[in-house]
């Protein structure tokens, strides 16, 4: 039995499914996070990282896929602080705050 969502147009081929502009290391996330049922904990203990870390990934990987299905692709800035905050090198917070700083000074 397949779902369909009435609201959405159907995807004729696999390349033209949102998860085919994924990069690899998305879509491994993907996979683990689905056979791990959902558990970013499990998930977190599986890479050997923190639960905000792993949240933080995964909130990548969402933005990433959402801008897909809308036929967009993230900003080149949005994808160096997402880097950034995913090894450690600057807070979530402060990635918020300078991606809206350069939004209402129209940089991004």
């Amino acid at each position: 039995m397949a779902f369909e969502n009435q609201n959405q147009p159907q995807v004729q081929t696999l390349a033209e499914h949102p998860l085919a502009s994924l990069p690899v290391d998305d879509l491994d996330l993907i996979v683990e996070l689905v056979l791990k049922s959902g558990s970013l904990k499990d998930l977190a203990a599986e890479y050997g990282v923190s639960y905000p870390t792993i949240r933080s990934r995964l909130d990548r990987v969402i933005e990433r896929l959402a801008a897909a299905k809308a036929g967009k692709k993230l900003d080149a800035l949005s994808e160096l602080l997402a880097q950034m905050v995913e090894r450690g090198e600057l807070s979530g917070s402060a990635a918020r705050a300078i991606r809206e700083t350069a939004r209402r000074a129209g940089g991004a």
